[in-house]
């Protein structure tokens, strides 16, 4: 499932990232720590370009999964999308982060629109789901925006660095996406 290469429009581009591109993201998400430490718990333990290439690493040899995306607008990366698939489940769960310069212009429920499709017609999931803090308001708009239900919120189910947070869980079946 690697490899992937889609033009979601004339400025906004995903592709999977290589093991070269370590040291571009790990810069990004440096420039981003204060954006992303309330919500990502991988941030405190992403120390270095090495730790950054680490998980390229392990996305690019993932069987299942389509993990390690960046997303770029006009060839500038801004942020990552990827997707855990559970083939035993036919479900998959799409996470993403962006740059805070670029929220507020729909850039990720563009790029989440594209996984979902990809989902239902490629990969051949029955269910997609979206997590997110309760209080991470724009990644609960994302997947509102996209009409995913929201079905239930889990008590202290994210590890963040403030503690442990509730996550409220949205979920889409198939035959409810209009895609």
């Amino acid at each position: 499932m690697r490899d992937l290469d889609w033009a979601i429009d004339d400025h906004l581009a995903v592709r999977s990232l290589e093991p070269g591109d370590a040291e571009m993201v790990f810069a990004l998400i440096e420039g981003n720590r204060m954006h992303l430490r309330p919500w990502m718990p991988w941030e405190l333990t992403t120390r270095s370009a090495a730790d950054t290439r680490g998980f390229i690493e392990r996305a690019v040899t993932a069987e299942d999964d389509l993990e390690g995306n960046g997303i770029f607008v006009d060839g500038e990366l801004v942020g990552a999308i990827g997707m855990r698939i559970d083939p035993l489940n036919d479900a998959a769960e799409i996470g993403y982060w962006l740059d805070a310069g670029h929220q507020g212009r729909g850039i990720v429920t563009r790029v989440a629109s594209r996984f979902v499709e990809h989902a239902f017609s490629a990969a051949g999931v029955h269910r997609v789901e979206i997590k997110a803090a309760v209080e991470n308001r724009r990644s609960r708009a994302v997947a509102e925006r996209l009409g995913f239900r929201e079905e239930a919120t889990l008590r202290e189910a994210l590890k963040t660095s403030a503690g442990y947070m509730d996550a409220v869980v949205y979920g889409m079946l198939a035959d409810e996406w209009p895609g």
